[in-house]
């Protein structure tokens, strides 16, 4: 299968794509920049382009059989600032892809929406895809709208999406400047001796997933055929506390932490229902949080 992967150079979209080589697709990429932490892989196709040139998009269609979207231009804690251009990068520029592959009678997308922005703050736990959806912040409103359009697009023109809704993803090759990513954050602050610095009191609960779980599952979802939403998580809930617990452990440091007031968007506790996801796909996470954070210890030592 030919496969195009939208923010293919990223974090997440790196190891998608080595998950895709593995299995034996060829890949090309579209992304602003080259990858940050490796070199460009022989086997992939890479063409460098912005999401929002309509002309460069349709040019990276040509010939695939198949889309993972893996751009996001923000993130939760930066999309209230600017809502306007949230929806312009995000809703507008996907509409035109959905556009393009329509005009090319592409039909299979794989989306990543978010399994915690699109849910809000939870009424059960752990949360399953049938809960209601109540953003609470711009990422997660442009996310359930994206949703919905592919929902349209499949029932007017055919398409075939399936979406997934990640928690949190860590991992190898994700940044670590604080703007996204938990873990990757901390573990670097930890080993440049700074204080660890923390929104709210540590309580906030979230489904940590290894990025490579998330690679695994996207390929077999591409794969699949199947239409419709799941979850992808690891089922397991951690606090901010544990997270700091792991990395204490992990790094044999006395840390620092510092608390800041909690934001009003940041959900209290998401922790994601996966039986959908391990049911229809055969998959299962298999890297435990322990392990995961180790590995990323190691990759940000070897930096």
């Amino acid at each position: 299968m030919n496969v195009l992967v939208l923010g293919g150079s990223g974090f997440i979209g790196s190891h998608v794509v080595d998950h895709l080589l593995a299995a034996g697709h060829r890949v090309r990429v579209f992304d602003r920049a080259p990858e940050r932490y490796r070199s460009p892989l022989k086997q992939v196709e890479y063409r460098l382009g912005s999401f929002d040139d309509t002309f460069q998009v349709a040019e990276a269609l040509q010939g695939m059989d198949a889309v993972c979207h893996l751009i996001s231009t923000t993130v939760p804690g930066t999309s209230n600032l600017d809502p306007v251009a949230d929806v312009q990068s995000n809703l507008i520029n996907t509409l035109s892809l959905l556009e393009q592959m329509r005009k090319k009678s592409l039909r299979r997308i794989l989306y990543l929406s978010s399994g915690g922005a699109v849910y809000g703050n939870p009424e059960l736990s752990p949360v399953s895809e049938s809960h209601s959806l109540n953003p609470i912040s711009s990422y997660g409103v442009v996310k359930v709208a994206i949703e919905n359009y592919l929902k349209m697009y499949q029932q007017l023109y055919g398409f075939e999406p399936i979406i997934l809704r990640p928690s949190n993803p860590y991992g190898s090759r994700q940044g670590h400047a604080g703007v996204q990513g938990l873990i990757g954050t901390l573990l670097a602050r930890a080993l440049a001796g700074d204080a660890l610095e923390i929104w709210g009191d540590g309580s906030v609960v979230r489904d940590y997933m290894h990025v490579t779980d998330l690679a695994r599952l996207s390929v077999a979802a591409l794969e699949s055929g199947r239409c419709g939403v799941f979850n992808a998580g690891s089922g397991q809930g951690h606090s901010i506390h544990d997270i700091i617990d792991q990395i204490r452990n992990v790094t044999d440091e006395q840390l620092q932490v510092s608390y800041s007031e909690g934001r009003s968007f940041d959900v209290k506790e998401v922790v994601l229902d996966i039986s959908h996801a391990k049911a229809v796909f055969g998959w299962q996470p298999e890297i435990s949080l322990s392990d995961g954070i180790h590995e990323q210890l190691k990759w940000l030592k070897s930096l």
